[in-house]
């Protein structure tokens, strides 16, 4: 039966990659994302897919999304939150001073708006449209924010998805909805270390791993293909890490 699907930063890297995998199962996809010109590149490669540009930072972009898909398709059967990023890469709106607290204030409001307000406010205006029961929630949080990172803002950002997505999973799941998390570990072929991976870093970070490569956004992709299964209707408040063996436990 196809389902309806709405991924948030589903224009490039991961995001795009689980588009891929639902498309392939034929689902009806919806694509958000804050660029225009990246959902149409998105949309070229997927017959049939929509898209939404919206600015998930604030309630209007996320409320556009939901007037959308009240009009255009009523339930939402899986929604994955993929928006987000390193704050380190976006263009400053104001400049910060230079050092001090005014760049320390910058970094992590930057980060918590691209990897918290995201997935948040988008999760909320749509909690009333998902399928209940068989409706699944899925976050996209990372490595870091169980083990610290370089950029503590952008860890602790996607930390503060973990006990959102527990308290959602508890209040949904007596509808039969599912929520998760997936914490990927080093992914390549994404545009989120910028022009900032050297080659020993590559090395370093793949070293850290169990079966010696890094992770690719089809893995991250298949992970969150499966949780949005049926077969995955038992597995709820879980943090799912795909980091190759790099960081092991909760």
């Amino acid at each position: 039966m196809t389902r309806t699907v709405v991924i948030s930063g589903g224009g490039t890297g991961i995001g795009l990659a689980a588009a891929r995998r639902f498309a392939a199962d034929g689902d009806q996809l919806v694509l958000v994302g804050r660029r225009p010109h990246v959902l149409e590149e998105a949309l070229a490669e997927l017959p049939g897919a929509a898209a939404v540009a919206a600015d998930l930072t604030t309630p209007e972009g996320a409320e556009r999304v939901e007037n959308y898909l009240r009009v255009e398709f009523g339930a939402v059967d899986v929604l994955v939150n993929a928006a987000g990023g390193n704050g380190g890469l976006e263009d400053a709106a104001e400049p910060a001073r230079d050092g001090g607290l005014g760049a320390v204030a910058h970094d992590w409001t930057l980060n918590f708006r691209l990897n918290v307000l995201t997935s948040v406010l988008l999760t909320d205006a749509l909690s009333h449209r998902l399928a209940c029961p068989g409706g699944r929630v899925l976050f996209l949080g990372s490595i870091s924010a169980l083990r610290g990172s370089g950029s503590c803002a952008y860890a602790a950002a996607k930390a503060a998805l973990h006990p959102y997505a527990f308290d959602l999973a508890r209040r949904l799941g007596p509808h039969g909805v599912t929520v998760n998390v997936v914490a990927p570990g080093y992914v390549e072929d994404t545009g989120f270390f910028g022009d900032s991976m050297t080659e020993e870093r590559h090395r370093e970070l793949v070293a850290e791993t169990f079966t010696g490569r890094a992770g690719r956004p089809g893995d991250v992709a298949e992970t969150l293909h499966w949780l949005a299964s049926h077969a995955a209707g038992h597995v709820t408040g879980q943090i799912i890490q795909v980091n190759g063996g790099a960081f092991l436990g909760r």
